[in-house]
């Protein structure tokens, strides 16, 4: 139950940010391509992010 209360990571917070974003240029590429590619760079930028601090952890 402590695990309810607990910050998430910024980690965890980008991971779910591109989660949701890949969702949503999934669900916008139906009807809008420019649309989709434009959320898909930012899901990219996010992603980016999150193999740095990924490899900054396994420096550790």
């Amino acid at each position: 139950m402590s695990g309810w209360f607990s910050k998430k990571s910024r980690l965890e917070k980008l991971q779910k940010k591109y989660v949701a974003l890949m969702r949503k240029s999934y669900r916008v590429a139906l009807d809008d391509a420019k649309e989709s590619d434009r959320v898909q760079e930012k899901a990219q930028e996010i992603y980016d992010e999150i193999r740095h601090l990924t490899l900054l952890r396994a420096d550790k």
